[in-house]
């Protein structure tokens, strides 16, 4: 029986108008690209769908005219996994159906996160826009292969 199929995918969030290219170097060879709100600039879309397809939410600060076509909460099919994607994961309100899931993705507080609930894998890439705090400056990467889905946080070297 043939193994399924490994796809690798970019995940970034609150980027507020900031594309760094240390994102654009990260996410080279990714074959979809995840962003989980506070976009900032339609632009920084534009610039990631060179690299892939790119599927976004919008988050909070999403606030002009051109966000209002991008959903708040999206579902994403990426190899045999069904993940869904929300700016803020506190908003998510039926945590049962969450269950369908392979993973969720999300943004809004800056901070890197990789967890398992339940079976789920809780993913929040951190910030990869402006610095807030002394919290990193930080994407990640999601390889899936089939329903498996396993995920890294990869801190961009900004200085």
């Amino acid at each position: 029986m043939k193994s399924p199929k490994r796809q690798t995918v970019g995940v970034i969030s609150d980027t507020h108008g900031l594309l760094r290219p240390e994102v654009l170097k990260v996410f080279k060879g990714v074959s979809l690209i995840l962003h989980a709100g506070d976009i900032g600039d339609p632009e920084v879309l534009e610039r990631l769908r060179v690299l892939a397809p790119v599927v976004a939410v919008r988050g909070n600060n999403d606030r002009d005219a051109w966000s209002k076509r991008i959903p708040e909460i999206q579902t994403v099919h990426a190899g045999n996994a069904a993940i869904c994607m929300i700016h803020d994961v506190k908003e998510l309100k039926d945590t049962a159906a969450l269950q369908k899931f392979q993973a969720v993705v999300s943004g809004h507080s800056h901070k890197p996160r990789i967890e398992k609930r339940e079976g789920v894998l809780f993913l929040n890439p951190g910030s990869a826009g402006p610095r807030r705090f002394k919290l990193p400056i930080s994407v990640a990467r999601m390889t899936i292969q089939g329903a498996a889905v396993h995920a890294e946080i990869i801190e961009l070297n900004t200085a």
